[in-house]
């Protein structure tokens, strides 16, 4: 079964601000980036239980070769995207942060 993927609209600006950071870093390595990002929730889309719970319902996915991680939740056959952070943030801040984003 296929979920239905959404994302909130923090999500984009969470997006942007590494790709930007990673293209500055490097030419081509943000579009990189993306495709990595882009990918992991394709994946999330198709198995969304297969990666484990980190915080209340949330569930973590890290990303292929980047240092990053999407935060989502799954409700009733669809999948909610609600994060994607950098794996080096303290993870009480990350919590903050997907605590008060409006769903």
């Amino acid at each position: 079964m296929r979920y239905l993927l959404s994302f909130l609209p923090e999500v984009e600006e969470d997006a942007v601000s590494a790709y930007v950071w990673y293209e500055e870093k490097y030419k081509g390595l943000g579009e990189e980036f993306l495709r990595a990002f882009y990918a992991s929730t394709a994946e999330i889309a198709r198995t969304p239980n297969l990666y484990p719970k980190i915080y209340k319902n949330f569930h973590r996915k890290l990303l292929k070769r980047f240092p990053y991680a999407v935060y989502f939740l799954i409700e009733s056959g669809a999948v909610i995207v609600y994060g994607l952070f950098h794996c080096a943030r303290n993870p009480y801040l990350i919590q903050e942060k997907i605590n008060n984003r409006p769903s």
